[in-house]
C-alpha cells in the first residue's frame, strides 16, 4: 500500500551494525553462537551513547562502561539493541527539555541526589530481540523479535541493551527488518495515543469522519495519515508544496500548501471536520477550531503542550497548576462553542503496537528507511536531526 518515511525532516534511525565497529555484539543477525555473556564484566557493563549534563551535541560521549540494565521488577525484560531511532524529542532532551518532570517521574519520592539521571542515554525507539525475561512475563519468551517506544524518563536505546516493562513491548512486524521497525514505534505511540485514546477514534468508528491533520508531513502526521485512511476516513492535510506529492501517496484525500497563502482561508472553504490533529502549535488554535463540525462531539487535539516547559520554568507544583489553569480556561472557552479542546501526549503502548504491528503485515502502514548511521556515527545523526528539527516551540 502507501509508504511511510519517518526520515524526511523528523527522525533519523541508526542502524547498530558490524560495518563500523564500535562494538560487533550490537546487530543481531538471527544465528549467534552465544545469546549472553557468561563473564562478570559483560553482566555489568555495556557500550553506549551517554551524556552527563544538558547541553549541545558535544555533551554527547561513547563509553564502553555504562551500566548493564538489570530487572527491577517480575514484569520487565531486557532487549538486546538491534536498531534504534532518533526523534526531536532526543535533541530537546539533550538541551534539558522536560527535565524536572522526567526527574520527578524517575524519583517520586525525591530520594536521589540532584542530577543523579546521569549518565543518560537517548533514544527513543528500539527494535530488538528479548534477552531475559522478569518472573511475571508470560507474553514474551527469550529470542523473541520485538519493537518498543522507550518512555522518556527511562534510559534509552543508544547502547547495547535496555530494561523495558513488557506492557510497553510488542512483538515485532514480521515483514520488517530491525532496521525498519526501528522507524516506527514513537511516531506510531504519539499518534495513536492521541487519536485514540485523546481523540476517542477507531478502526469501528473511523468510516466516514473528515480528519484534519495541521502539519502532515512529519513523522507522527505521516503515520496518522496512513492509520487513518486504513480505517476508512477522510483525510485533509497541510504541508509544504514539496511534500505534497509524498503525502497524497501516503493516501491523503486532500492538501493545503502552507506555503501558498494563510491556510486558514482555503480549509475555511471545506466541509467542517469531525476531529483536528494539530502538530504545529502557535498560532493555529486562534483560527483552527473554527473548522470543527459544532455540537456534534467534534475534537480538537494538540501535541504543542506547554506542560513540561512550565515545569521547567515554575517548578513541579507550579507548573502543573499552571497547566491546569491554561488547559480548564482553554477547554472552557471551546465547549460552549460546541467543539472540545484537547491536549495529546505521547504513552507508551505495547498492546497499541500489537494492532500497528498488524497493519504493517496487512501492508496498510509501510516503512521506508532513507537513511542510517552506524553505533559509531550517533553525533552525526543527532546533528542531523537537529538540523531538520521544527522550529516550533511549547506556548507561553
Amino acid at each position: 500500500m502507501c509508504s511511510v518515511r519517518h526520515l524526511v525532516h523528523s527522525r533519523w534511525l541508526i542502524q547498530l551494525s558490524k560495518s563500523r565497529r564500535v562494538n560487533t555484539s550490537l546487530c543481531w543477525h538471527g544465528i549467534q553462537s552465544r545469546l549472553f555473556s557468561t563473564t562478570k564484566t559483560c553482566m555489568t557493563i555495556m557500550p553506549a551513547w551517554v551524556i552527563d549534563k544538558y547541553g549541545s551535541n558535544d555533551v554527547l560521549r561513547f563509553t564502553k562502561n555504562a551500566s548493564f540494565p538489570i530487572i527491577n521488577y517480575p514484569n520487565e525484560v531486557i532487549i538486546k539493541v538491534c536498531a534504534a531511532g532518533l526523534n526531536p524529542l532526543d535533541v530537546s532532551m539533550r538541551g534539558g527539555y522536560g527535565a524536572a518532570t522526567m526527574s520527578m517521574k524517575r524519583d517520586p519520592l525525591n530520594i536521589k541526589q540532584a542530577g543523579s539521571e546521569f549518565p543518560l542515554i537517548l533514544g527513543r525507539d528500539v527494535s530488538g530481540v528479548i534477552m531475559e525475561c522478569g518472573l511475571d512475563v508470560k507474553y514474551f519468551r527469550e529470542r523473541d523479535e520485538v519493537w518498543a517506544a522507550i518512555p522518556p524518563w527511562k534510559q534509552g536505546s543508544l547502547a547495547e541493551f535496555v530494561v523495558l516493562s513488557a506492557n510497553e513491548v510488542s512483538h515485532k512486524p514480521k515483514s520488517l527488518s530491525h532496521t525498519e521497525a526501528a522507524a516506527i514505534p514513537y511516531v506510531a505511540t504519539t499518534a495513536w495515543s492521541a487519536l485514540v485514546n485523546t481523540g476517542g477514534l477507531s478502526k469501528d468508528n473511523c468510516a466516514k469522519k473528515r480528519i484534519l491533520i495541521l502539519g502532515g508531513s512529519g513523522g507522527v502526521g505521516t503515520f496518522a495519515i496512513q492509520m487513518l485512511k486504513a480505517w476508512g476516513a477522510h483525510v485533509t492535510v497541510t504541508c509544504s508544496q514539496n511534500a505534497e506529492q509524498f503525502v497524497k501517496e501516503l493516501g491523503a484525500d486532500h492538501v493545503v500548501d502552507y506555503t501558498a497563502g494563510p491556510v486558514e482561508e482555503p480549509l475555511s472553504a471545506l466541509e467542517k471536520f469531525d476531529l483536528i490533529l494539530d502538530n504545529i502549535g502557535g498560532d493555529t488554535e486562534r483560527w483552527a477550531l473554527s473548522l470543527l463540525k459544532p455540537w456534534s462531539g467534534a475534537k480538537y487535539v494538540t501535541l504543542i503542550t506547554s506542560f513540561l516547559q512550565n515545569t521547567d520554568r515554575l517548578g513541579i507544583a507550579d507548573g502543573m497548576m499552571q497547566t491546569a489553569a491554561t488547559m480548564a480556561t482553554k477547554a472552557l472557552k471551546h465547549l460552549v462553542k460546541g467543539v472540545h479542546y484537547r491536549w495529546g501526549f505521547f504513552a507508551p503502548s505495547g498492546p497499541a503496537l500489537d494492532e500497528v504491528r498488524e497493519m504493517v503485515d496487512a501492508g496498510q502502514i509501510r516503512a521506508v528507511v532513507e537513511e542510517t548511521f552506524s553505533f559509531s556515527q550517533v553525533p552525526q545523526a543527532l546533528n542531523k536531526v537537529e538540523m531538520g528539527k521544527s522550529d516550533v516551540t511549547d506556548e507561553k
